[in-house]
């Protein structure tokens, strides 16, 4: 499907709220059913290699800026230097945590957000709270939809692209969305998730801090 026959359905279709929130129903409650073992033995290997609490949770902003608790498996130990100040990212993350984050299953308790209603299959990713302050007016509208655990952003580079990059990438899906988009960006995290690509930056575990770029 071409992109110009995506960008000229967008919000045409005055269903599309209801058909998204159907979407991930349907897909929130036949994953967390199906996948149901794999979730438990995560959750055992969690706890087997990292030890308590087996889930990583933390306050993002979500639709409209409003905070929610997500919910992730943990990845990294809780090591802190001499102060007591947690060790870089790079330090604390785990070879088993690696492994939970290039094959994204560590992105699976957010089944429950999305099951909430916190959260949806395709959206802008939630980040810190922290970043609200220093979005650009532009940027800000990231939050005009709900947050997903993938979207346009995710196969088009993830973390490997830059922070403008990235809320560009945002911005074009929060102007352009619609469920034939949706569908594709589903698709095409299939195959980003088999790849295992696009998992850290350059320089990075993860993500550097966004410190702001207004536009």
């Amino acid at each position: 499907m071409s992109e110009r026959f995506l960008v000229l359905m967008k919000n045409s279709d005055p269903f599309y709220p209801f058909l998204k929130r159907v979407l991930d129903l349907v897909v929130s409650i036949t994953a967390i059913f199906v996948l149901s073992p794999l979730l438990l033995t995560i959750a055992f290997l969690v706890r087997f290699n990292l030890g308590k609490p087996i889930l990583f949770s933390q306050e993002r902003p979500g639709l409209r800026g409003t905070p929610f608790t997500m919910i992730k498996f943990r990845t990294m130990r809780h090591e802190t230097n001499a102060e007591g100040i947690l060790l870089d990212d790079s330090q604390r993350l785990t070879k088993f945590g690696k492994l939970l984050r290039s094959t994204s299953l560590d992105e699976l308790p957010e089944l429950w957000n999305i099951l909430k209603g916190d959260m949806s299959l395709v959206g802008p990713r939630p980040l810190l709270m922290q970043y609200l302050p220093l979005y650009s007016p532009l940027q800000a509208r990231r939050h005009e939809v709900k947050p997903g655990i993938t979207g346009w952003a995710q196969i088009n580079g993830r973390n490997m692209l830059s922070w403008k990059e990235k809320f560009d990438l945002d911005i074009w899906y929060v102007n352009n969305r619609n469920i034939y988009l949706d569908l594709k960006i589903i698709s095409k995290t299939f195959w980003k998730v088999i790849s295992r690509s696009d998992i850290s930056s350059d320089q990075h575990a993860t993500m550097p801090p966004f410190e702001g770029n207004g536009e």
